[in-house]
Formats: C-alpha cells, sequence, structure tokens
C-alpha cells in the first residue's frame, strides 16, 4: 500500500517542528553538523550545542583551524565522540579539496571522511534539495508500517530499504526533498515505536492498521542500557579531559570509576586506540591534538 505523498507533504506543511537546521539560509556545511550530531542522540540535546557550532564555525575552514581539542570540549556530552573528531577531519577535507563547501553529489559526499549512506542522502536531499531517498530507523518504521502491514521494519538491508523510499518518491525535484523531510517527521513524532499515535497520523490508509495493528512476530529489540557500562567510563573519563586545560594525571583519571579498575584501564585504552586521547611522553593523558604541549 503506497504512502500517500498529498496527504503528508500538506501535514508536513502544517505540523512539522521549527527545528534550527530546517530554517532560511543554513548551508551544506551546517546541515552535515546537524546530521552528524543528530546520530543517535535526541534533537532537544543537539539542538543548542548546533547553534553554537554554528556561530562558531560557519564554514569548514573555521573548524579545520580549530583543534581537535577544542571540537572535542565543544561536543560536550553528546556521546559518541568520534564523530566530532570524524567531523573535524572533514572540515579539513571540505577546506582543502572543495573550496570550503559541502558538495551536493551523494556520490562525491561518501568520500568524506564520518560520511555514509544515510548522511551524504540527507545532506543532498535538505540542503540541495535532491531527488534521493533517504532512509533512517523512523523512515523504515513508517514505511514497514504502512506500506507492509508489518509493526517493525525487521533487520536494515541498505538495498531493499532505498528501494522501497525510491519507489515512493514524488517525481518533482522539490517535492520529492519535501516528503523525505516529512516521511522522517512522521516517523519521529507520531508513528513512533513504542507508542504510535494513529489518531493523528496523516496518511488516510494504513497497511498495519488496515492489518489489526498485528503484533511484531520477531525477537524484541534490546535496550541499550548506559549505566555501568564501558560507555559511561569513557564519559566520565572524557569529561575529567575535556575540563582539564592540559594533560592530567593518571591518579585524576583513576579516581573516577572506583568500583572496577579493570573496566576502567579497558575503557582508557579504547579511548587511546580510537585516537580520542593521548598520552606525553612523561605519561600524561590529554585530549588528542594536545599530547604535545
Amino acid at each position: 500500500m503506497p504512502v500517500d505523498a498529498t496527504s503528508l507533504v500538506r501535514w508536513y506543511a502544517a505540523e512539522a517542528r521549527d527545528l534550527p537546521w530546517r530554517r532560511e539560509g543554513v548551508t551544506g556545511w551546517q546541515i552535515l553538523m546537524s546530521e552528524v550530531m543528530l546520530q543517535q542522540t535526541p534533537v532537544v540535546r543537539v539542538a543548542p550545542i548546533w547553534e553554537e557550532w554554528v556561530q562558531r564555525w560557519p564554514v569548514p575552514s573555521a573548524m579545520a583551524a580549530s583543534s581537535q581539542a577544542d571540537v572535542l570540549r565543544a561536543w560536550g556530552k553528546l556521546g559518541y565522540p568520534r564523530r566530532a573528531l570524524r567531523l573535524h577531519e572533514c572540515a579539513g577535507v571540505l577546506a582543502a579539496q572543495h573550496g570550503d563547501r559541502v558538495p551536493e553529489e551523494v556520490d562525491v559526499l561518501l568520500t568524506l571522511p564520518g560520511v555514509g549512506t544515510y548522511t551524504a542522502r540527507a545532506v543532498a536531499c535538505f540542503a540541495y534539495g535532491r531527488r534521493v531517498p533517504v532512509v533512517d530507523t523512523n523512515v523504515r518504521r513508517v514505511v514497514a508500517r504502512a506500506e507492509h502491514g508489518r509493526a517493525e521494519p525487521g533487520n536494515p538491508s541498505t538495498t531493499r530499504d532505498l528501494a522501497d523510499v525510491e519507489a515512493m518518491l514524488p517525481r518533482a525535484r522539490a517535492r520529492a526533498a519535501t516528503f523525505s523531510a516529512a516521511l522522517m517527521e512522521l516517523g519521529a513524532t507520531i508513528c513512533t515505536a513504542r507508542t504510535p499515535d494513529c489518531g493523528r497520523c496523516p496518511l488516510p490508509e494504513c497497511a498495519w492498521v488496515q492489518a489489526g495493528r498485528p503484533a511484531h512476530d520477531g525477537p524484541a529489540k534490546r535496550v541499550q542500557k548506559f549505566a555501568g557500562t564501558d560507555r559511561q567510563v569513557r564519559g566520565r573519563l572524557m569529561a575529567v579531559l575535556r575540563d582539564s586545560t592540559g594533560p592530567v594525571e593518571r591518579p585524576a583519571l583513576d579516581s573516577v570509576w572506583l568500583t572496577d579498575p579493570g573496566q576502567r584501564d579497558r575503557a582508557l585504552h579504547s579511548l587511546l586506540v580510537d585516537g580520542l586521547v593521548e598520552q606525553t611522553d612523561d605519561g600524561l593523558f590529554a585530549l588528542a591534538g594536545e599530547g604535545g604541549r
């Protein structure tokens, strides 16, 4: 059952959230920053930091001129800080090889550091209005329900998922870009994973609703915990280094996680391997780029 594009686009025009990266005058670089930040991070946490970054680094060359440590400090508690390092690397490539501008073509975007299948298409679509399928978790859920009658989309398949959305896109380029944004918005705000609000859905037909909203027949999704994980320990270690003005001694890091020294050592080692933390010649620890002070 195809998604009704007219109803969806009309709903989006009236109900879309006023997100800062959707406003007039936002550049491809600023869209790219938002898309990287929004990976696995809620809008409410991203918006204020994105606003700060737009002021501080309005073009790629501005970020490229800053240190890795500056970018990691500005990233704060968004989580998964390797995204910040990749964005810094990407800024350098854009400044040096692309005239300080984010390219429009998906194939070229895919050559940039840290830019994958979703991000490349999201930037091409939302920054430049390209008619390309954009598929994230929310889009996959809407398609699974509205078109295929399933509660959940199952395992991702890039080829299948892109083909599903490609077939739905309106032919007109500008309308296709709006449709892509609307499809994502529907999954984020109404056709949610746990509490879909079908009474407010703008789609006149939905295969899942017509089938009686059958429950998901596959294995339940595992909920990712945070407390007590290596990710939490990594975050605490990074917080010490972000709050410092330079390299710190090992005891300053050891004190943040006393319950399991082995886990703490493992987390610190992983930060060193990931290039987020450096160790100086005299055994101190610093954010990336500050170990040579």
